[in-house]
């Protein structure tokens, strides 16, 4: 049985979705239609996977609808605690694509905070600076 389930997790912070079960085709549009919904809620999300035993390419396209939705947004889609047989077909079937895959949730959330750190930065000094100023090219 397959089964899906979105964390509010901190505010300000990634939205979790646990997956569970085997994700294939019977399911991926569920999948899409959640990954949408949490990139809805906040545009950085990460995908748990620890308790997902399969994936095939009807779930992998799932995901990369749902990493494109969360771009959309303005964030990304990070992907977490694969188990070995999910990490396989991940590797065989997303090894092009540039997926975050990391050990753990806990990993995947300190990543996404460090990148959303290393944004504001640059996107608050853009604010102050009009482009009027001294020779300030955008």
């Amino acid at each position: 049985m397959f089964s899906i389930d979105l964390g509010s997790g901190e505010p300000g912070g990634p939205v979790v979705v646990a997956l569970r079960g085997e994700l294939d085709l019977v399911d991926a549009a569920a999948v899409t239609a959640a990954l949408e919904a949490a990139a809805a809620r906040g545009p950085r999300i990460i995908v748990d996977l620890a308790g997902l035993e399969f994936i095939d390419a009807s779930g992998i396209a799932a995901l990369s609808r749902g990493r494109r939705h969360a771009r959309t947004a303005g964030g990304n889609l990070l992907l977490a605690a694969p188990q070995r047989r999910v990490r396989r077909v991940l590797a065989i079937l997303w090894q092009t694509d540039g997926f975050a895959v990391y050990a753990s949730v806990a990993d995947a959330a300190a990543s996404a905070e460090a990148s959303r750190q290393a944004v504001a930065p640059v996107r608050g000094l853009r604010a102050l600076v009009s482009p009027a100023a001294d020779g300030w090219i955008g």
